[in-house]
């Protein structure tokens, strides 16, 4: 009979523990870790994409952005980074492996993308990066991990998994320079927008992944490449206004990726597709997500100058106050989702004041994340009370004290 009793009870707790209201708020707390997008966003044909704001990183819209899954050769952005990170020189000469060249052939009876660089040729380090990034050279880019591996493309691979520990991310490990498809080379939408957004951070970078084209020389040849991201490449049907770069991708695994860049204005958005169907598909998913960013937010002043953000009691005078008002205006990304929290702290009023004086702060949070802050300074100057202001003052809290007894 004890048994039995034992049974039920337990039953019964099992019961109570997975439909108990602390259960539903674990799970609930679990589903808002992971990021939706706010009502009104596109729907992309991808596996998974993501929109940022490049300017402070914000997600703003996407869907399984921090699923990993093969990146192709959007790879390359990561050894690009790497590359700038170490403050390489781009006039420096780099001699073309037997093993570099190899891949501008079949390499296993697969023919990677290439720029047709032959063993021994010699070519500066800026021509690598930009034949890596532009039209998407493998034979440029094992040339260029080699060189900068000090002679190991396993040694730079292994820089490129250290920079994605330094930025924690957790979804990102690389096998290879390429993104050719290997069990242990992966990323996400949000790392590679991450990634992106650091990579972006130097002009050269830039420059050259808006490139709709690009010579490239060795010591007795010329070679012209044309960019494979059609968003940057005038009347190819895909051209977008706005678009600044980045970088394409395919492979078997990976499907057709592009990472996008755009900018208009004091707006910039960061858009990653992964796995879309098709390969034109990639570039009309993009600029969706960027056209969507452009129209649904913008920066304005979150704090404006001269609006008050606290208030101060004057002391020695009872219901008297003096306001704190924003000395300048803070501007950041605002739209759908994105929450926005002012933070203000001060000091007491001192005896007395000038206007302008600075007594306090007030900060400014998107989602979470500083956007920025404005000294907080007394709007009004006052004098320090009178002795009978003072004699008054006491007099009041002594009475309110009698009273209270």
């Amino acid at each position: 009979m004890n048994l039995v009793k034992g049974a039920a009870t337990s039953v019964v707790f099992l019961i109570l523990l997975l439909f108990s209201p602390v259960s539903s708020l674990d799970r609930a707390a679990a589903q808002e870790t992971k990021p939706e997008a706010p009502p009104g966003a596109p729907k992309l044909n991808a596996g998974s994409w993501t929109l940022i704001d490049a300017d402070t990183g914000l997600y703003l819209a996407g869907k399984e952005p921090e699923e990993r899954v093969s990146i192709a050769s959007t790879t390359k952005i990561m050894v690009a980074l790497v590359a700038l990170d170490e403050g390489v020189d781009f006039d420096e000469q780099v001699t073309v492996s037997e093993d570099a060249a190899s891949y501008a052939g079949p390499v296993n009876g697969v023919l990677y993308s290439n720029v047709g660089l032959y063993p021994y040729d010699r070519v500066s380090v800026r021509d690598l990066l930009t034949a890596a990034l532009v039209p998407s050279g493998t034979d440029a880019v094992y040339a260029l991990a080699e060189h900068l591996g000090d002679g190991s493309v396993d040694e730079f691979v292994a820089k490129m998994n250290d920079k994605a520990k330094e930025l924690d991310l957790e979804n990102t490990h690389f096998e290879n320079p390429a993104g050719i498809d290997a069990r242990g080379n992966h990323s996400s939408a949000a790392d590679l927008a991450t990634i992106t957004r650091e990579a972006m951070k130097y002009p050269v970078f830039r420059e050259i992944v808006d490139e709709p084209e690009a010579t490239i020389s060795t010591q007795d040849r010329e070679i012209d490449v044309f960019t494979t991201n059609l968003l940057v490449l005038p009347n190819s049907g895909y051209d977008y206004g706005p678009a600044t770069g980045a970088k394409t991708g395919t492979s078997n695994q990976a499907g057709f990726c592009v990472v996008a860049t755009a900018q208009s204005g004091d707006e910039s958005y960061i858009a990653v597709v992964l796995e879309a169907a098709e390969d034109l598909q990639r570039f009309e998913a993009a600029r969706t997500a960027l056209e969507y960013g452009f129209g649904e937010y913008e920066r304005e002043p979150l704090v404006e100058r001269e609006d008050p953000y606290a208030e101060l009691k004057l002391p020695y005078r009872r219901g008297e106050t003096v306001k704190l008002v924003a000395a300048r205006d803070v501007s950041a990304l605002a739209g759908p989702g994105l929450e926005v929290v002012r933070n203000s702290t001060n000091k007491e009023a001192p005896p007395s004041a000038e206007a302008g004086r600075k007594l306090g702060t007030v900060e400014v949070s998107v989602d979470g994340r500083s956007v920025g802050s404005s000294p907080l300074v007394v709007q009004k100057g006052y004098k320090e009370a009178s002795l009978w202001q003072k004699i008054t003052y006491w007099a009041g809290g002594l009475k309110r004290w009698i009273l209270s007894r």
